[in-house]
């Protein structure tokens, strides 16, 4: 069973108070503390973690095991095709995606991919999957139905970190070491943009609102904010150290700062200026994270660590856990963090008697 945290607020605005805080629920899960993206399929009721050689997917309102795909050699992500019924996973040891059956959990397949695969994610309107090979800097791209590779590798000019699309025939990626966004035609599989996301250095998290303005995090303790119509950007905002992963929930944008062990939250005003409103306590190495809407919560894999005295100073601070540098996994801790948001004003107002 979960265990609640209450009132892990950092710092909020004076408005807030301690009831209308988010509560944190901490899921013991079994198996190896290497972890990396998330994914929800709503529909299911489920969350998949990439978690070290395999994915293990729970059920998002009751926390126990609801799955398992394997074999995902050094998985990255995981992309759902519910059309389909099936499941994708980035197999970054392998250099192959793994094609999974939705309900079973089965095996179908392995396609071969480029070198490390990573981000992957799932375009609904031309039912392709696209992954991001991370070493080899180039995409490839499936179809979902026939679970087969289209084209050759596309070049994507640099390292393609997360990506996310507009559920419309488009795809964007963020570029980290040119600290680019691409913009990608699902159809045609031209790049059509490519735009400067300074003064982001390295991002690597991404989200997506509802009008389509896209949320990109940096190693430089950034969140900038982007519209990839225009190529410009609307907005930047403070975040924590060691980001890996930004989530887009009711309004506002968390980004999961592993570094820190906190999220940050950032929001639009009503003169259309992002900033940070809010900080909340999570848990060290707590750095990607993945929304479910439904449920309106927040999921984030996480570990606990042990301090190591002889351990090397960190060799930079753009590294994902810089400040966990001289600290180590304690081996049975991992788990899965929820952040879960306080009922709406209308909700509450209906549960008064």
């Amino acid at each position: 069973m979960p265990k609640l945290l209450p009132c892990l607020l950092l710092a909020l605005l004076p408005t807030f108070a301690c009831a209308q805080e988010p509560q944190l629920a901490v899921v013991p899960l079994d198996g190896a503390t290497r972890w990396d993206y998330l994914a929800v399929d709503p529909a299911a009721h489920r969350v998949y973690v990439a978690h070290g050689g395999e994915v293990d997917a729970y059920g998002t309102e009751t926390y126990r095991p609801a799955g398992l795909l394997e074999p995902t050699a050094g998985v990255h992500g995981i992309a759902i095709a519910a059309p389909e019924g099936r499941v994708f996973t980035s197999n970054g040891a392998a250099g192959e995606v793994g094609v999974f059956d939705l309900k079973t959990g089965a095996l179908q397949t392995a396609i071969k991919a480029g070198r490390n695969p990573d981000a992957i994610v799932y375009e609904p309107h031309t039912h392709r999957v696209f992954a991001f090979n991370g070493r080899s800097q180039d995409l490839t791209v499936i179809d979902a139905a026939a679970a087969a590779r289209l084209v050759e590798p596309i070049a994507l000019g640099g390292k393609p970190e997360f990506a996310v699309t507009n559920g419309a025939g488009k795809v964007y990626v963020n570029i980290e070491d040119k600290a680019e966004l691409l913009v990608i035609d699902a159809q045609s599989l031209a790049i059509e943009k490519r735009y400067s996301l300074a003064p982001c250095q390295a991002p690597t998290g991404l989200a997506i609102d509802p009008k389509g303005r896209l949320f990109s995090v940096c190693a430089n303790e950034l969140m900038v904010v982007s519209d990839p119509a225009s190529g410009k950007l609307l907005g930047q905002a403070p975040i924590g150290k060691g980001v890996d992963g930004v989530a887009w929930l009711e309004g506002r944008a968390y980004s999961a700062n592993g570094a820190d062990g906190t999220v940050t939250v950032v929001a639009e005003d009503e003169s259309g200026h992002w900033d940070r409103i809010a900080t909340y306590k999570t848990g060290l190495g707590a750095r990607t994270i993945v929304a479910d809407a439904a449920t309106r919560q927040l999921f984030m894999p996480a570990a606990d660590y042990r301090q190591v005295a002889d351990a090397p100073a960190p060799a930079s601070a753009a590294s994902a856990l810089a400040s966990a540098a001289r600290r180590e996994v304690i081996g049975g801790s991992f788990h899965l963090l929820v952040l879960k948001l306080p009922p709406t004003a209308a909700a509450a107002s209906a549960a008064k008697p």
